[in-house]
């Protein structure tokens, strides 16, 4: 993961979402941004709530394999509670992955989901499970 990650270099469901500009800081956060388009909302309209705890799973994995990797370990979501505070009908969707405990065994991080106006509109608390690799 780069500076900024391009959508067409994403693999699997983050592409196929539309998530793109994921970039890492310094302080260990990751962010993204995804364009809303209809097939992300639920009937009524607004963006599906499973969107954004896929976001915050995404961010957290790996920001989480980003940091084991050369421990030859992977990462893999183990909890994601995420509370809808405001819907978002139109624009970006915009999402800010923080680590707050990078242990051996599990990573715990925050996500916080914005909108275009940077209101706050989902909260995830993520936890990312550390394995070993497995061979195939």
């Amino acid at each position: 993961m780069d500076a900024a990650t391009p959508p067409d270099q994403l693999p699997g469901f983050d592409r196929l979402i539309g998530m793109e500009a994921i970039a890492a800081g310094d302080d260990g956060a990751i962010t993204a941004r995804v364009p809303v388009r209809p097939e992300l909302k639920q009937p009524f309209g607004l963006v599906h709530g499973g969107v954004f705890a896929a976001i915050a799973e995404s961010l957290a994995s790996m920001g989480t394999f980003a940091g084991v990797q050369e421990q030859g370990m992977h990462a893999m979501g183990l909890s994601n509670s995420t509370s809808f505070l405001r819907p978002i009908l139109d624009g970006t969707i915009h999402a800010t992955a923080r680590p707050f405990h990078r242990g051996r065994t599990t990573w715990l991080w925050d996500v916080e989901i914005r909108d275009d106006d940077d209101r706050l509109c989902a909260t995830t608390r993520m936890t990312i499970a550390v394995r070993p690799t497995r061979r195939h």
